[in-house]
């Protein structure tokens, strides 16, 4: 029998998202395998970080390439950016999102195919940075993937501006936090004026100063969320050619930590 990867919970939030396949009439060809065995499949290999190719046919997930182009077709059709929306709403409406303050950190991984560049921070090899921020508990808001040389300064406005709105209660769907913060990496003055014009008040230690700016205190959030993004074995290691795949299998672990945040909420 093969391990469920996929619980009810999980399939009747996503199935609703799947673009529904074209029908062949004439040369019909083989039946397509089942959408829910190949997102165990998914789910597999995003967090065992199993090669596709090395996917066990006997656990029914149906075969590695299999996976891989669903994963491209449901990645091109928005369906893992939907389903991150649809949790966020369902956490904002249960209120577990908290704007008052937002933080954004990277983090970079090895190796490598598209967006990749020399890491300077692990002698020059080439590596990837998934550039995240999160609200005051945690909870993955966006997450952007460049190579691994990009300054995390460069990010930041991409970063606010991938935040989705925010829908859930009654009202505008809210896309700005009251309060940005950020280690020195982000320290610049230009950007903290455009941050400003767009409502955020940034919080952003300053370099060539003391240790001891107090702000770990509060960014510890985003370190543990980085911890539970890079569980997925698959990220830890940047296996991917293609950035997209990669992209997909980010979304995909954002939305799958806003489900557990969910679920902890009604515990």
């Amino acid at each position: 029998m093969s391990p469920r990867l996929v619980d009810d919970e999980l399939w009747e939030l996503i199935a609703p998202l799947l673009p529904p396949r074209p029908r062949r009439y004439r040369y019909s060809g083989r039946r397509p395998l089942d959408d829910r065995k190949v997102l165990n499949g998914i789910l597999f290999v995003l967090t065992t970080g199993i090669a596709w190719q090395r996917l066990p046919q006997e656990l029914g997930f149906g075969s590695g390439m299999t996976c891989w182009r669903r994963l491209r077709d449901w990645h091109q059709a928005g369906v893992w950016q939907q389903l991150h929306e649809l949790l966020l709403a369902r956490l904002r409406r249960a209120g577990r999102l908290d704007l008052s303050r937002t933080v954004c950190d990277s983090a970079s991984r090895a190796l490598g195919g598209d967006k990749t560049g020399p890491s300077p921070v692990d002698r020059s090899k080439a590596g990837s940075k998934h550039h995240l921020i999160v609200d005051a508990n945690g909870v993955p808001l966006a997450c952007l993937l460049t190579g691994a040389n990009e300054p995390d300064i460069i990010q930041l406005l991409p970063l606010v501006e991938a935040i989705p709105p925010l829908r859930g209660k009654r009202g505008r769907p809210r896309r700005r936090p009251n309060t940005l913060l950020a280690d020195r990496g982000y320290d610049s003055q230009r950007h903290r004026q455009a941050l400003r014009a767009r409502g955020i008040r940034p919080i952003i230690a300053k370099r060539r100063t003391e240790h001891g700016s107090g702000l770990g205190s509060q960014r510890w959030v985003i370190e543990r969320t980085l911890s539970w993004l890079h569980q997925y074995r698959r990220l830890r290691i940047r296996y991917e050619r293609r950035a997209d795949i990669h992209q997909a299998f980010l979304s995909l672990a954002c939305s799958l930590i806003c489900l557990r945040q969910l679920n902890r909420s009604f515990c």
